[in-house]
């Protein structure tokens, strides 16, 4: 089979840290926009990219791109798609999407369109007017951005960010995608140590085991096109079987986090247990207050927002309390993500570089302390 197009959406602001990522398992030929970036590879590729990508929220198979300012126009395009390419006669498709700024504001009735063309090529190509849609789900997607239409198929199932070991999360937890990006910007590695203050659930440290042990994020959970008939078994085998051997857990790599609530500190061990790292992590409880920062080590944090779980001046009081604990340099770097506008002021130090980032809808800022 030629090269399959893909597409893969990030967090805003994480996009450099993908294309790194796509290009490492093989992705070719990459355009980057905002918040996604498209390539081109094989079956091999599409099943590293579920397996390795940390940082993207699925692996999508393009199947067309074009522009529609009428559904006339939309049942046209979409009716020239090869779809029979990824599915059966009995297989399930159901659409779902969106549409921004576009001529076809409706999205029930772009979904009913598209999947009405998709029905009357498959007729043609199967000789049958009626579709079971009893067998494995090809769930298609749309976009629809200024009347330009993107149709897509969704290889992941479950979003990627759904490692498998956190089942579990306190009040406020930062995505998994998020956490894996911030930990990239902060350079971990095999003999890294990384320091958590208000570890909540454990995701910054279980991320970084990950990273530093050479763990492919999605080795413990499977993808919706493992189902597919196209793709041979034998590709994802030998996906998973190379994934197996990349693991290393030979560096001096150790995490340590401390949280004031004794929940959350039982929160992260089960966690991190159940992502195959518990070995690596060392948790206590702890306030705040009494965080001593080590000599050397890198501080990964997502303190309470304010909008979430405390008053905004009660948090305002907290960043005051992590700036008095902190005291960040070239040996002993802070990454720091808030929505908080004047953060630096309560924190008292004046961030390196700051990074616009998105926590679920919320706007933040990474603010980054290096030097």
């Amino acid at each position: 089979m030629s090269l399959i197009k893909m597409c893969v959406p990030c967090h805003f602001g994480l996009e450099s840290v993908l294309a790194y990522e796509i290009k490492k398992v093989g992705g070719e030929n990459l355009v980057t926009t905002d918040g996604k970036i498209t390539f081109e590879g094989s079956f091999d590729t599409l099943a590293k990219a579920n397996l390795w990508i940390s940082t993207g929220e699925r692996v999508l198979i393009e199947l067309g791109s074009f522009t529609a300012k009428s559904f006339e126009q939309l049942f046209d395009e979409v009716i020239k798609l090869p779809l029979e390419d990824y599915m059966g006669k009995t297989d399930a498709f159901p659409v779902k999407g969106y549409s921004l700024n576009s001529q076809l504001h409706s999205v029930p009735d772009c979904q009913r369109i598209i999947k009405k063309a998709f029905v009357k090529r498959l007729e043609r190509v199967y000789g049958i007017s009626y579709f079971e849609e009893t067998g494995e789900k090809r769930q298609i997607q749309f976009s629809i951005l200024k009347d330009k239409v993107s149709v897509y198929l969704d290889t992941s199932g479950v979003g990627l960010h759904k490692r498998g070991y956190r089942r579990n999360s306190n009040a406020a937890p930062i995505k998994e995608t998020l956490a894996a990006g911030i930990i990239d910007l902060g350079r971990v590695r095999a003999d890294s140590q990384v320091y958590d203050p208000m570890c909540g659930s454990g995701t910054f440290l279980i991320e970084a085991a990950y990273k530093a042990l050479k763990v492919a994020p999605g080795l413990r959970r499977s993808f919706a096109a493992q189902r597919w008939e196209q793709i041979p078994q034998k590709v994802w085998q030998n996906a998973r079987a190379e994934a197996m051997d990349m693991i290393d857990r030979q560096g001096s790599f150790a995490a340590f986090g401390f949280d004031i609530d004794d929940m959350a500190v039982e929160l992260t061990r089960d966690n991190a247990k159940k992502a195959g790292v518990g070995s690596k992590l060392t948790v206590k409880q702890q306030d705040i207050l009494k965080f001593t920062q080590p000599e050397k080590g890198i501080i990964f944090c997502n303190p309470p927002y304010g909008e979430r779980m405390l008053e905004i001046k009660e948090a305002e009081e907290l960043y005051k309390k992590l700036g008095e604990r902190l005291s960040p340099s070239k040996e002993r770097p802070c990454y720091i993500i808030s929505p908080h506008e004047e953060f630096e002021k309560f924190f008292g130090k004046k961030a390196d570089k700051k990074r616009k980032l998105y926590n679920g809808m919320i706007k933040c800022n990474l603010y980054m302390y290096f030097k």
